[in-house]
């Protein structure tokens, strides 16, 4: 019987409406569990890329810098702002025990009140002690950076060769960074020759609100790693102890706040996913349950002229599958259309680190979300076509049911 084969593509075309209701059942589903598995790795990969930039095991600050609210915004969420200590300070952390690794860097905030280029926050290194900032930009930019020369965020309006001017003193853009799904990715870093440069324009133009500050004499932060044998706990204990006026914090301590609320996103978006998929496989169901009610004739003549019960069943179940691949490369498909142009958009409404993952695992997610959905359509179909094995064809004729 040729026209067996073909029987549940016309089967499809002749009840557009119901064909319809099942794709676009599928593709929510398959929309559903593709849209929240790429966010939810998508955020772990913004943390674990946040974690690997910070790269050190303590950061150093002046005390007063903790008073402030918006700290964890500056330092990890890339909100405009500054504070400073002096060199001294940072001569006493250098020489306490258990210092592996020691820099400091230099933070700016930039306006757009006419004498900036963009407001931006700008972090000055020392390449020669750096050992967070550099290996990364090297990627990147393997050359020394010279001075008024920067290095732009990769989601900045901004280019290599570029000129950019903050309070006054103008920069050459000299390297773009990858993307990191960080703060990152909206911040100028430059080195400290040209950082203390753009200070002291700022002091002379009165836009920086530390007017008794010595650019040459002092630190915003400082960044250590702990050697072998000391734990960053015994570190930060013993600066916060004898060294004054500064307070010392664990940058696992800042990044758990991230990883609670990552934690939490998470655990809300997997709820989702769960109520969507149950409802939904109850749904379809209940519409192949319905759809044999009202095919049992269709399927009863089918049976008097020689199609065999497992034949019904395998037009149900292939019906199924067209029905389930189309829905579920739909869904897919405008996932990647809702997710990809976006990707700033929705990191600015999470308010956490957010970094897509690479291609591969993107079509991996894809194949996954419409195999799912072909998964999820055949089991329904395989209740409804257990109903039909179950057929008696002389009462269906006769009318009897």
């Amino acid at each position: 019987m040729k026209t067996k084969g073909s029987l549940p593509l016309k089967n499809i075309k002749g009840k557009p409406v119901r064909t319809a209701a099942l794709i676009m059942l599928t593709a929510l589903l398959s929309l559903t569990i593709f849209g929240g598995t790429l966010i939810v790795t998508s955020l772990k990969t913004g943390l674990y890329s946040l974690e690997t930039r910070l790269g050190a095991d303590v950061m150093v600050v002046p005390y007063e810098a903790t008073t402030k609210e918006d700290l964890s915004n500056i330092v990890l969420q890339g909100n405009t702002g500054y504070f400073y200590m002096k060199n001294s300070s940072y001569e006493k952390i250098a020489s306490r025990e258990g210092i592996g690794k020691i820099s400091a860097q230099f933070f700016l905030a930039s306006t757009s009140s006419g004498c900036c280029s963009m407001p931006v926050q700008i972090i000055g290194y020392d390449p020669q002690t750096d050992f967070t900032i550099s290996p990364w930009i090297k990627k990147t930019y393997d050359k020394n950076l010279k001075d008024l020369d920067i290095v732009v965020g990769n989601d900045l309006n901004a280019f290599v060769g570029d000129k950019l001017s903050f309070y006054g003193v103008e920069c050459r853009v000299a390297a773009k960074l990858d993307k990191t799904g960080t703060s990152y990715d909206t911040t100028v870093f430059t080195n400290q020759n040209t950082i203390k440069k753009l200070i002291q324009s700022s002091l002379d133009k009165k836009l920086n609100l530390f007017a008794d500050i010595d650019p040459d004499h002092v630190v915003s932060c400082v960044l250590i790693d702990a050697d072998d044998e000391h734990s960053p706990e015994e570190i930060v204990n013993d600066i916060n102890l004898h060294v004054k006026r500064v307070k010392a914090i664990q940058t696992k301590d800042m990044i758990s706040g991230i990883s609670d609320s990552l934690s939490g996103v998470s655990d809300i978006i997997g709820i989702l996913i769960a109520a969507v998929w149950i409802l939904g496989i109850v749904i379809l169901l209940l519409a192949f349950t319905m759809s044999v009610n009202e095919r049992k004739k269709e399927f009863a003549i089918l049976r008097v002229i020689g199609a065999s019960r497992k034949k019904l069943s395998l037009i149900v179940m292939q019906e199924a599958l067209i029905t389930g691949m189309a829905g579920g490369i739909s869904g897919t498909v405008l996932g990647l259309l809702i997710l990809l142009p976006f990707t700033s958009l929705t990191e600015q409404m999470l308010g956490l680190p957010y970094l897509l993952p690479d291609v591969g695992q993107i079509i991996l997610f894809a194949a996954m979300s419409v195999l799912l959905s072909l998964v999820a359509g055949a089991v329904s179909a395989a209740v409804s076509a257990f109903r039909i094995s179950r057929i008696d064809t002389a009462l269906i004729l006769r009318g009897d049911n």
